[in-house]
């Protein structure tokens, strides 16, 4: 089978079978089958397949098709513009958790004029693949960076990418549930400048609303928080007040499902913000 062929026929399969994008799917698979980019694909349509690399996307195509995310099907996903190695122990990082990179980084830019040569602080709350703390690493090389997250397996990916990344040394992991006994000296009297966490937030009444790939495959405990969708942040907030200085700042990956619970929980805060992601959606 040629790669022209091969390619049509996994567009109408994962089109039948109801893929999202299946065309960015199918060429992302033939991509990890054959190891090249998406420029060889284009450039190469009369291509025979051999008949280890046609068994290869067959079984790609099959977990596809099931619901299997493409990412922990190739193991990869881009971040920041730098590859991230992914597991079922961690959540797929999307395109609008980079809105949180950018939330972050000029606010820590002012804290840097205000503060002069103080270090800024920051942790990154249910790190899981440690690619939002590894980024914060290689854009603000002078500040402490410390990461948190309940579970054991995916802080040993997230270990494995900052060494990975030869950010080891400069990011400070800690298995704990949010905030909760960190070894950190003065915590309890506010140690941190920024607060920033992509939390659980999806409700349970919710579930059937979320795509598949969530509901089957990725990490339920990193997905959903509860009946509400508020039950880790509620728990957050007052913990994440305490750890942050005067001044400090907390910033939250939510849904627009729960705007208006997240509100509520922030009465007393100063500077409340919500800032729409890169779809226009409140979050």
């Amino acid at each position: 089978m040629t790669l022209r062929d091969a390619l049509q026929s996994a567009i109408n399969r994962l089109t039948a079978a109801h893929v999202p994008s299946p065309r960015m799917n199918a060429e992302l698979l033939l991509m990890f089958t054959l190891d090249c980019d998406r420029a060889y694909l284009h450039a190469h349509p009369e291509r025979e397949l051999t008949a280890q690399e046609t068994a290869r996307y067959e079984d790609a195509l099959a977990q596809r098709s099931r619901g299997v995310p493409a990412q922990y099907i190739t193991g990869h996903q881009e971040f920041w513009g730098r590859d991230f190695i992914v597991t079922p122990d961690v959540l797929i990082s999307r395109p609008e958790t980079e809105h949180g990179i950018e939330t972050v980084l000029p606010r820590v830019r002012v804290g840097r004029t205000l503060l002069s040569a103080t270090p800024i602080h920051i942790v990154g709350v249910g790190t899981g693949s440690g690619c939002i703390a590894i980024t914060r690493a290689k854009e603000l090389p002078d500040a402490e960076i410390h990461a948190t997250d309940i579970s054991s397996a995916a802080l040993e990916v997230a270990r494995a990418h900052a060494a990975r990344h030869q950010l080891y040394d400069r990011i400070q992991f800690h298995e704990a549930d949010l905030l909760q006994k960190l070894a950190i000296p003065k915590l309890e009297t506010g140690y941190f400048d920024f607060v920033a966490s992509n939390p659980p937030y999806v409700g349970e009444s919710e579930e059937d609303q979320v795509q598949l790939e969530v509901r089957k495959f990725e990490p339920r405990s990193a997905a959903f928080a509860g009946p509400t969708g508020l039950e880790i942040i509620e728990r957050l907030i007052p913990q994440a007040h305490a750890a942050l200085k005067p001044g400090g700042w907390l910033v939250m990956e939510i849904s627009a499902t729960i705007v208006e619970g997240e509100k509520r929980l922030l009465t007393g805060w100063q500077e409340v913000q919500i800032i729409n992601d890169l779809q226009g959606i409140a979050g």
